[in-house]
């Protein structure tokens, strides 16, 4: 999609998700009096399953564009979910980020939307997504899963860089004026490096917060100037009375303290690369730049154990950023292990290539 502009300026507006999904849910999980309940958003209807789980501080939003992609490429269905304390689902342990809890989760999403019998999953994590998709595989949560995709999570480079982590959060804006102007930070920070993603996912990693006139607008980062919502029901999925309150005061702040997440950080992470190798499933890594690879990884890729493809120029979010070479990865890794079938002019394309 090309940069869409309003007066000669990038238009930072937010682009609703059914944009790019067909349906989006909350899911009980739990006993009655101690439910919790995950946002997921869902397309297509037949062929294998694709569960994507997002990085840290992310939500399932993120995987927004890429879907729209990989679904005109194979046949599949997709279902992304925000992990437990991000985008709008809600759990009654707000602290416990363990990766044991979260990988439970996505089984127990998986069981309530799809009984004991759920089509062949594909498990596709990102950062930290990744890790709990590598776990979620390695303890057999799901065992109807097919194969497994981790996107930019690297033992070795996660460990390395943990320490500037709480510099990277203690950095950032901690509000917003609009929507728009989050949209606006994520892109001129490199957070976010694709204007489609930012506009539909930026949604799900801030919401709007109300403010009395003695708080203000001064702790929200002066980009721009504040400007009238274009699409009022993206601003904060959680809360059904943003179109009544548009009027009132408000900034827009993180969804979750990433930083109350500290003492899980090391255990998202360590094991993970000997993991990932001692799965027996077919496997595909996919990274923002070669540097990234650990030792036991770079020993791995050299003896096959695994498919590997870098997709550079790209941040972390690598399937933001480029969501259309990521659909194309994963398809060709679909197509290869006869997981999904390609669609149309795809399947011809992809028999001449051949």
């Amino acid at each position: 999609m090309s940069t869409s502009e309003v007066g000669g300026k990038p238009d930072y507006s937010p682009v609703s998700w059914r944009e790019y999904f067909d349906q989006m849910e909350d899911v009980n999980v739990g006993l009655a009096d101690s439910r919790d309940v995950f946002r997921i958003y869902k397309a297509g209807n037949e062929g294998p399953l694709l569960v994507l789980l997002h990085g840290g501080g992310h939500s399932a939003l993120s995987w927004a564009v890429f879907t729209k992609a990989i679904a005109s490429r194979v046949t599949c269905r997709v279902l992304a979910m925000d992990l437990r304390g991000h985008g709008a689902t809600l759990v009654h342990q707000l602290e416990d980020f363990s990766t044991q809890t979260m990988s439970s989760d996505v089984a127990s999403v998986i069981q309530a939307c799809y009984g004991e019998t759920p089509p062949p999953i594909i498990l596709i994590g990102h950062g930290v997504g990744g890790a709990i998709a590598v776990n979620t595989a390695s303890n057999m949560l799901l065992p109807t899963t097919v194969g497994l995709v981790a996107i930019d999570v690297v033992e070795g480079s996660a460990m390395d860089a943990l320490h500037s982590i709480q510099n990277f959060l203690k950095g950032r804006p901690k509000s917003f004026k609009s929507m728009d102007h989050a949209i606006e930070w994520s892109l001129k920070s490199g957070q976010i490096r694709n204007l489609e993603s930012a506009k539909v996912s930026m949604a799900g990693q801030i919401k709007r917060c109300e403010v009395g006139k003695a708080d203000s607008l001064e702790q929200a980062s002066p980009v721009t100037d504040v400007v009238v919502e274009r699409n009022e029901e993206l601003c904060d999925p959680t809360n059904a009375n943003d179109k009544e309150n548009a009027a009132s005061e408000s900034v827009y702040k993180w969804r979750i303290d990433l930083s109350k997440s500290e003492k899980y950080w090391d255990g998202w992470f360590r094991g993970t690369s000997n993991l990932f190798l001692a799965s027996n499933l077919p496997k595909l890594l996919l990274l923002s730049g070669i540097g990234r690879l650990d030792r036991d990884l770079s020993i791995g890729q050299m003896q096959g154990k695994f498919m590997m493809q870098v997709l550079p120029p790209c941040g972390h979010a690598v399937q933001e950023d480029n969501p259309e070479k990521v659909a194309d990865a994963v398809a060709s890794f679909l197509f290869r292990h006869k997981f999904a079938e390609f669609r149309g002019e795809n399947k011809c394309s992809n028999s001449l290539s051949r």
